[in-house]
């Protein structure tokens, strides 16, 4: 019988039991705004292209669709605006510690060209001049442009300088809510996830042109001229079976008969069709065997790179103040919500599982909307339609008109004349 003894011990669970409530005891939530009544205490907006007309405004709204009705986040209004908006925050750095930023966001417009992604700003802002080109030192999120660009940004500032992730990150495109989490550790490595799901990850040496890479590629290496890399041999004890040559790859079908109405003065002798030759093999080789010498695919060697100068505090942002939401969008109707800081992902985590247990609700009343969307436009290309027709007709109305004054006209001239 199998035995039954729990997996752990009493004293090594209790230790166990005692190191997670430690654990979540030291985690940290830095920021979180689920914009519920009195949001705007919090966030400033800013004047960024007041002036011009051309700066956008977010509205307090649940959406046209949302798993719950009450759960409201901030919406950019009005097509072709700058939108930008910020909020002050406990400062914080992430040095030691695991940085984790999250928010949820729904393009419920045709995007077709805009930002949607977010910014963490250091040193002091003035956030009623928040823009563009106020410099922050992480900018993560979706940017979309068309059908071909639909990238997921994540940018990092070190020293001064902004770099972008080198790999091509795809963002959702769709029009319900999605999560987005970028996870920065005190190693250096990132994580970056899509409604909880772990999208990508790497590490902040390889995957950004901050630092020059650890290790480069022998620049003259050649393969020695000793070196073997076939990793099979024909058999040279492989000898070619006798006749092997002289069978032929078709043969005459044993099966076929000749038919009853043949006529050999007329149509020739009959001879049996071909069919492919079973013991025909193809072209003789020799059979492979492992080459003893084989030493593997030669490959150029790494070295050491002598640029390479090490900075352990890679990972460490400058602190961080503020959290901005600054973008361009051709149409506006993105929602944001659910802006999260913090170090602990189980966390975030659990904040994506409580917003999507609504989530059937959400896809629900999208496809109602989309109903009632394709229905109106139906309607509106039915009036449009008729529209046409009714113009077509008068202007036919119209030429006839003309004819009978020309016809008039004409007439009235010819008996002027007599």
């Amino acid at each position: 019988m199998a035995d039954e003894h729990p997996p752990f011990s009493a004293p090594t669970l209790l230790v166990i039991i005692i190191l997670a409530l430690l654990s979540s005891a030291f985690a940290e939530i830095i920021f979180e705004e689920r914009f519920e009544d009195g949001w705007q205490s919090r966030w400033v907006k800013s004047d960024w292209k007041k002036i011009e007309g051309k700066a956008g405004s977010f509205k307090h709204t649940a959406g046209k669709w949302s798993g719950d009705p009450d759960d409201k986040g901030i919406q950019t209004t009005t097509d072709a605006r700058h939108f930008a908006i910020s909020a002050k925050i406990p400062e914080f750095s992430n040095k030691n510690r695991t940085l984790v930023l999250q928010y949820s966001i729904r393009f419920e417009q045709d995007i077709e060209c805009g930002g949607g992604y977010i910014k963490l700003l250091s040193g002091f802002v003035n956030q009623k001049k928040f823009s563009g080109d106020t410099p922050y030192s992480l900018m993560f999120g979706p940017d979309i442009c068309g059908t071909q660009k639909k990238k997921l940004h994540v940018i990092l500032s070190y020293q001064g300088q902004n770099y972008h992730i080198k790999k091509d990150l795809q963002c959702e495109t769709d029009k319900l809510t999605h999560f987005y989490t970028f996870v920065l550790r005190p190693d250096a490595s990132y994580s970056v996830l899509i409604d909880g799901r772990e999208r990508d990850s790497g590490s902040m040496y390889t995957d950004w042109d901050i630092l020059p890479p650890r290790k480069i590629k022998v620049a003259k290496a050649k393969k020695p001229a000793d070196w073997d890399d076939r990793e099979y041999l024909d058999d040279p004890n492989d000898i070619k079976p006798e006749g092997y040559d002289s069978i032929p790859p078709e043969i005459p079908d044993p099966k076929a008969k000749q038919p009853h109405d043949w006529d050999e003065e007329e149509d020739g002798t009959w001879k049996p069709p071909k069919i492919p030759n079973p013991a025909y093999k193809g072209p003789w080789k020799r059979k492979k065997i492992k080459n003893p010498n084989y030493k593997g695919k030669w490959k150029i060697p790494w070295i050491d790179n002598p640029e390479f100068e090490d900075d352990p505090d890679l990972y460490v942002l400058k602190p961080i103040k503020y959290v901005g939401i600054e973008v361009w969008q051709v149409k506006a109707g993105s929602v944001y919500d659910n802006i999260l800081i913090c170090d602990d992902l189980d966390y975030a985590k659990k904040v994506v599982e409580e917003v999507f247990s609504n989530r059937e609700i959400e896809k629900e009343a999208f496809e109602e909307a989309e109903k009632v969307r394709k229905v109106k436009e139906e309607q509106e290309a039915e009036r449009a339609r008729e529209e046409g027709e009714r113009r077509k007709r008068e202007r036919g109305h119209d030429r006839r008109d003309r004819h009978r004054r020309r016809h008039y006209d004409y007439m009235d001239d010819y008996h002027d004349e007599l």
